[in-house]
């Protein structure tokens, strides 16, 4: 037989062989090679495949029981799926090794370069983890390798499918968040042990995370914190508490303002009332105060206190005529085409941000008051408040 060349391997076929017979390793090969010769046709004949190393060397490991030969065949191949695929059907047509009945049935066809892919994966999070710089380019590097390993790492948890991280479980630290898209960004700086809790309508699936591991409660800043506060301190033992910036929510914050919030977090003991939720988010609060002349108020709200407590975590935005009568509820995604298409509005309500674009769209259709816990724009035709 010619040389064999070295081949690089993208496909392991694995097959298990059985003999009614006592028979040698070389038995098994010469039988491979002889009964299929002739049997795919020229392009597949194995001597030729092999010499030309797109067949490696064809491994035997078997094992002489009573009368019987058992055992295990492996043949690296360089060929492509379908063609590896066509080797290893024509592996199963032997049925006799010399003058003993035989049977070999494939077990597995491998994908080799699966499996260096796992290796690389593996080592570059711990070369990740060894890194030391604080250097831009460093940073820059970390935060990419984690985006490709962790960013799409999201599963469902528990009877209410909870978007969590896949490393839940494994986790000793857990950090709730509001919603799924707070779950994604953190995911995406690096953060792991995550777990949304669905707004203000804090499931009580929730309680085994809370008994079991040490859970830190990260909150938008906004005042449906408050209330999910509440909410998950009565389920269990929290032990943290962590706040973003007045007027942010986690899915918008970056990786220096994350790190940030949970540096400031506080003990969940030393939190009481809405009076210490106000004093902490304002430890936190990085955003430039908005420019303009619009109010912060409660007092001035209070006619609307229920509905917008009805909005709180849910996104959406109630629209109301000069009688206060609610004429439409629509997403906050989609509230200034509703806006553009609706007839004489008077009032907003939303669990949303206020910006430039939505004042200029209610201006145009002669709203007179907006209500929203989160204001980034003024108007001096519009009164506009935060609550």
């Amino acid at each position: 037989m010619g040389k064999i060349y070295p081949v690089s391997t993208k496909y392991n076929v694995v097959a298990d062989i059985e003999v009614d017979g006592n028979i040698d390793k070389n038995d098994i090969v010469g039988a491979i090679f002889g009964q299929t010769e002739g049997l795919l046709g020229e392009e597949l004949e194995l001597r030729e495949l092999q010499k030309s190393g797109r067949i490696g060397r064809i491994e035997v490991d078997a094992k002489v029981k009573g009368s019987k030969t058992i055992g295990t065949i492996t043949v690296p191949s360089s060929l492509s799926k379908t063609e590896t695929a066509i080797i290893a059907a024509g592996l199963e047509t032997i049925e006799r090794i010399g003058p003993c009945d035989a049977k070999i049935k494939i077990n597995n066809i491998e994908d080799v370069r699966s499996n260096k892919r796992e290796v690389i994966l593996k080592r570059a999070k711990n070369l990740l983890k060894q890194l030391n710089s604080d250097g831009a380019d460093t940073q820059d590097i970390m935060n990419k390798v984690s985006r490709g390993v962790r960013g799409d790492r999201v599963t469902e948890y528990g009877p209410d499918k909870l978007t969590a991280s896949n490393d839940l479980e494994e986790s000793d630290e857990v950090i709730l968040v509001e919603g799924r898209a707070d779950v994604v960004n953190m995911l995406k700086y690096g953060f792991a042990g995550l777990l949304s809790i669905n707004g203000v309508k804090v499931p009580k699936s929730i309680k085994r995370i809370l008994d079991t591991k040490k859970c830190t409660l990260f909150v938008d800043g906004d005042r449906g914190g408050e209330l999910i506060i509440d909410k998950v301190m009565k389920l269990g033992n929290l032990e943290y508490i962590a706040f973003a910036p007045d007027g942010k929510e986690v899915e918008e914050l970056t990786d220096k303002e994350i790190h940030k919030c949970l540096r400031s977090k506080i003990k969940a003991k030393d939190y009481h009332n809405k009076k210490d939720f106000n004093h902490h988010r304002e430890r936190v609060n990085t955003r430039a105060r908005t420019e303009g002349t619009h109010e912060r108020s409660s007092s001035g709200s209070d006619e609307f206190r229920n509905l917008m407590n009805d909005l709180f975590g849910t996104r959406g935005a109630y629209l109301l005529d000069d009688d206060k009568n609610i004429i439409g509820k629509v997403p906050v995604s989609e509230l200034k085409n509703a806006l553009k298409s609706s007839g004489k509005v008077s009032t907003l309500l939303l669990d949303g941000v206020v910006d430039d674009e939505l004042v200029k769209i209610a201006e145009k259709k002669g709203v007179k008051n907006i209500y929203s816990n989160k204001v980034k724009a003024s108007s001096k035709k519009i009164e506009i408040k935060e609550v």
